[in-house]
């Protein structure tokens, strides 16, 4: 039976539903997930805010364009089982997305129910289906296309390369993903810590890709185990989609970056995330960050840093960021967690020097005071130094998180590969084609440092350039060619 519907001025005046999450004070302590997830009941609650507008925004604010309107009111009617659907039809990692995307600055961002009040947690309602299809343990599969012949490697298992993938496999073709690492997953599994999302989840969502025919390869480095060329004329490839990321560290060019316990964030989270150094000696990575830990930066990569740090056993946790807090490129929601746990943020800070001892160990940094200044070429208001305001800090740990480049290990071995001047990858936007023909690509390696949305949309954009381009000008597989 179907439930009555609410007017729009009852809708208005439902709150927005709060996430339950653990308390800061013991969630420090563990790895385990801070946010809880929507109960049934909050659930229901929460989309029954939807106005359900006639030309609704949010659509339109979804990278991978879900019909929100359509899934948020089928959880109106608690039918959860077509919400999903839904869903999938436009995004094959639901659970993943609805943890970690930043809607507030998407679907949400423009939702008409914001503009009086606060939007609809489109992003918590998404998780909530995703879990509650896990949590069932029926995970319905999309329907395959018949067999086309044609194969396709995928490089790359982040969510550019796991995107792409999915919609390959769902229109017959055979896939194979490689990927460098001993699990598969990117930046899902090596830089998002477990307690913003567990693996577990990855993991299942990689077996349910598996379930679809789609084969995963590790310990596979491309461009070193076999060049590109290789893959397509000797492994018999008839496409390629590069999905490689930004996995190339950035550092700041001070003095004392050399020194022992200074991290790249990269491999900080890599460490403790995918080599489980948290768990050591259990595990044979380890990791001490000590008591006296500073994270430079304030994004979304920083937050884990910190807050990874604080569950290490770290005493003391500083953020140095040399702007302040309304512009720093966190999403809210981390932030606020950061600042919930505890974090030192010393807005307006900026290192200008890391030094140790005479074993090469770090003992801290020099830190310059910020003023903010007229705004540069990204419209945020300039940093400018505070002459004579420098002062130390003593420190045990440096992580450097402040962003990172596109991953030169395939590009600088590809032969006629166009690139950009900072080394990524050029394409056409329609379709993600490369210089290359029959060569794809997307995600990071092609836009720089972004979210896990933005990369699925692109890795499913290039999923429809292939099987254009396979359809059209391939026309055979390379198999059954004489």
């Amino acid at each position: 039976m179907a439930r009555p519907q609410l007017d729009k001025k009852e809708r208005i005046k439902i709150p927005r539903q709060p996430m339950p999450a653990q308390d800061p004070k013991e969630r420090i302590k563990n790895f385990d997930e801070v946010a809880l997830g929507f109960t049934p009941e909050l659930a229901v609650a929460e989309a029954d805010r939807c106005l359900e507008c006639k030309q609704p925004k949010c659509i339109d604010g979804c990278p991978v364009s879900i019909d929100i309107p359509a899934f948020v009111a089928a959880i109106q009617q608690e039918d959860f089982e077509r919400a999903l659907a839904i869903i999938k039809k436009d995004n094959t990692l639901p659970a993943i997305c609805g943890r970690v995307c930043p809607q507030e600055d998407q679907c949400e961002k423009v939702c008409v129910t914001g503009k009086k009040g606060t939007p609809v947690a489109v992003g918590r309602l998404e998780r909530f289906v995703a879990d509650w299809e896990l949590e069932r343990g029926e995970v319905r599969m999309p329907e395959r296309a018949p067999s086309t012949g044609f194969r396709v490697a995928i490089i790359g298992s982040g969510p550019a390369g796991l995107a792409c993938a999915a919609d390959l496999a769902i229109r017959g073709h055979a896939v194979t993903i490689f990927e460098a690492l001993h699990k598969p997953g990117g930046v899902l599994v090596y830089g998002i810590p477990e307690f913003r999302l567990p693996k577990r989840i990855v993991q299942t969502e990689i077996g349910n890709l598996e379930r679809l025919g789609v084969e995963v390869r590790c310990n596979f480095v491309a461009g070193k185990t076999a060049s590109l060329a290789e893959l397509l004329e000797e492994h018999g490839y008839d496409a390629a989609f590069i999905g490689t990321g930004a996995g190339l560290p950035y550092f700041m060019g001070i003095p004392g970056e050399n020194y022992i316990g200074v991290y790249s964030a990269n491999e900080f989270l890599t460490r403790v995330n995918l080599m489980k150094a948290f768990a050591f000696p259990d595990f044979d990575t380890p990791i001490n960050p000590g008591e006296r830990v500073a994270v430079v930066g304030s994004g979304n990569v920083a937050m884990d840093c910190l807050r990874t740090a604080l569950r290490l056993g770290a005493k003391q946790v500083i953020c140095l960021y040399r702007r302040t807090r309304a512009e720093s490129p966190a999403r809210l929601e981390e932030l606020e967690h950061a600042e919930e746990e505890g974090i030192d943020f010393r807005w307006l800070n900026s290192p200008v020097e890391i030094y140790g001892d005479d074993k090469g160990y770090v003992t801290g940094v020099r830190v310059i005071k910020m003023e903010l200044g007229e705004p540069d070429d990204s419209g945020r208001r300039r940093p400018v130094p505070i002459k004579g305001s420098e002062y130390d800090i003593e420190l045990d740990t440096v992580v450097m998180g402040i962003g990172q480049g596109p991953n030169p290990l395939l590009t600088h071995s590809t032969e006629g590969l166009k690139l950009n001047k900072w080394g990524n990858i050029v394409v056409d936007e329609a379709t993600m084609r490369t210089s290359i023909p029959g060569v794809f690509a997307g995600g990071d390696i092609v836009t720089g440092a972004a979210t896990v949305i933005l990369a699925m949309g692109a890795g499913k954009k290039a999923s429809a350039g292939i099987d254009q381009y396979l359809r059209e000008e391939a026309k055979v597989p390379r198999s059954a060619r004489p």
